[in-house]
């Protein structure tokens, strides 16, 4: 039982990591039609952020306590002007050209990790996390990770704030709008540029807010963790419905426990090859996704 309680919280922890990479990509693509290759980069950037001002670099920041929620803050608001600054330079010239779009978006994915493989190298560096959060907890006979329960509160937050940005401010019914019919909505005199740019700059946020606190899942930060994540993060759009939060939630934390569960029980590593056949499964069933929207 011990196990299951354990392999369980694990898969959802390591599931609320993945919806936090998804979740910008789903609402980038699904309210902008712009499939966003460079979302891992921005999730390197805030990982890489967070460990550096955790690593004692910005004043006031730390790896304990409040001086770790500083360095969060840092990480999480890099990876946001990151993400405004590709939207600005690279992703507005391209609105209408979307072929040229993706190529840009994964040149500057690959970009990325380099740049940062240049600057700090290509090995993994220990990832400086408060001492509060790196033990453990008692549940039903089993030792948890207490990083886990962060993850899954931050995946929590980052949905109930999207679901509330989009249904209930002004701001949020701007940005549907302006998918609807962009022409009207310009001609009311709202700037639909800015409200695209705002959307790309919250997906920029969840994605670093990924990196800044995945680092305490893993242990450690690397240039290509971001990559790698975004691989299972499209898995978990495709699975869930192209841009249903909703979908991509629980597609979350199918991939998550499947993993889990599956290179427990099995061989180490068959747990990707599971998520696999679970998303061909799904899409033979119901190719529309989770929530009904084309995958």
């Amino acid at each position: 039982m011990s196990t299951v309680v354990l392999l369980t919280l694990t898969g959802l922890g390591l599931g609320a990591l993945y919806f936090l990479v998804a979740s910008g990509l789903s609402l980038i693509f699904g309210l902008m039609d712009v499939l966003n290759f460079a979302h891992g980069a921005l999730m390197s950037i805030g990982a890489y952020a967070t460990w550096w001002a955790a690593s004692g670099h910005l004043p006031g920041a730390g790896s304990g306590g409040v001086g770790f929620a500083l360095a969060v803050l840092f990480g999480t608001a890099v990876g946001t002007a990151a993400a405004v600054l590709l939207e600005l330079a690279v992703i507005r010239p391209l609105y209408t050209r979307p072929r040229e779009q993706i190529l840009a978006t994964v040149g500057v994915g690959l970009a990325v990790p380099a740049l940062l493989s240049a600057i700090w190298g290509a090995d993994a560096r220990p990832f400086p996390g408060p001492e509060a959060l790196s033990g453990t907890f008692g549940l039903l006979g089993a030792e948890v990770p207490l990083n886990r329960l962060v993850l899954i509160a931050a995946a929590a937050v980052v949905l109930t704030a999207l679901h509330l940005f989009l249904g209930r401010t002004r701001h949020g019914l701007v940005v549907r709008a302006g998918v609807e019919d962009r022409a009207m909505v310009t001609a009311l005199g709202i700037d639909v540029r800015k409200a695209f740019t705002l959307v790309f700059a919250i997906g920029g946020a969840a994605a670093a807010l990924g990196g800044a606190i995945g680092g305490l899942y893993f242990g450690s930060v690397d240039p290509a963790q971001g990559t790698s994540l975004l691989i299972f993060a499209f898995v978990v759009v495709v699975m869930g419905g192209m841009g249903s939060l909703t979908g991509a939630a629980l597609a979350s934390v199918a991939v998550g426990l499947v993993q889990q569960f599956a290179n427990y029980y099995t061989t180490a590593g068959l747990g990707d090859l599971a998520v696999v056949v679970l998303l061909a499964a799904l899409l033979l069933v119901r190719p529309r996704g989770l929530t009904g929207r084309l995958a």
